[in-house]
């Protein structure tokens, strides 16, 4: 039996890094996917050959329709919010549309669950409470996504996360290679994501890694910076491919309504009728 996932996130990139292996498995078995995207993260960071054109917005979103393709994407849907920016306050609201952490949220939630409920989704893909490492649009995407289920009668929400110690562990061995700057708060990644007991969901997407690959690639303004400065997206880029198979080939899931002491599911499907 077929399923429809949908997958929500916060700005065009976010889906190549925590859940395109996902999407791009579900597709290649069958089942309907659909990316929806709140913001077009026109406050995003990118070096000035992307930005300087004052429609960075416009472009990432054009760099998120090349990697739904990549991914097997049947369905791409913008909300049509403002990226929040991640530090200090956020800007004033355009003239035409709400950043996303001022969005009421019954008023987005009504958003996401009309395409919920005309997909009739079987699966919303979202992020953990703490959206991952605290961005206020990835806090914001778990809100909207919890109430848009419960709007729409989805019977399932995955919270995409990694279990913190592997993120600590992964950053412990970047430092032997590379020189974190001064303002890096490596104990940050203690507080970030979800703990390893809290995994309901661990899904092997090492088959689909060409695919993730090319999803992150398509994100080129993401993958850009002026002078010497360092990209996250450009730096993982540069991992070979067998090693980079190896280090993409799982994602991770929290489903808050699974019953305390199952097995770590494989699938994001399993059980469903």
């Amino acid at each position: 039996m077929t399923h429809t996932l949908v997958a929500f996130h916060a700005h065009p990139d976010d889906e190549a890094l925590l859940t395109s292996g996902t999407m791009a498995r579900a597709a290649a078995q069958g089942h309907r996917v659909v990316l929806v995207v709140a913001t077009d993260g026109d406050l995003g960071l990118a070096s000035r050959a992307y930005g300087g054109s004052g429609d960075l917005g416009g472009r990432r979103l054009e760099e998120l329709r090349r990697s739904a393709t990549a991914l097997g994407v049947s369905r791409l849907v913008y909300l049509g919010y403002a990226d929040s920016g991640l530090e200090g306050d956020p800007p004033p609201d355009p003239p035409d549309r709400a950043r996303f952490v001022r969005a009421p949220l019954e008023e987005a939630a009504a958003r996401l669950a009309l395409v919920l409920a005309e997909e009739n989704a079987s699966v919303l893909l979202s992020y953990d409470r703490n959206g991952g490492y605290g961005h206020r649009d990835h806090v914001r995407v778990h809100e909207v996504g919890a109430r848009a289920a419960q709007l729409a009668g989805t019977p399932r929400v995955l919270q995409a996360t990694v279990p913190r110690d592997t993120i600590a562990r992964a950053v412990d061995l970047a430092a032997r290679f590379y020189r974190f700057p001064p303002e890096f708060d490596r104990e940050a990644f203690g507080r970030a994501f979800s703990a390893r007991d809290e995994i309901t969901h661990r899904v092997s997407v090492r088959r689909f890694a060409a695919a993730k690959r090319a999803a992150m690639r398509a994100h080129a303004s993401q993958a850009s910076a002026d002078g010497n400065a360092d990209r996250t997206l450009a730096a993982f880029l540069r991992i070979p491919r067998p090693l980079f198979d190896v280090v993409f080939g799982r994602e991770w899931y929290v489903d808050p309504a699974r019953p305390a002491g199952l097995p770590v599911a494989g699938d994001v499907f399993e059980g469903l009728p």
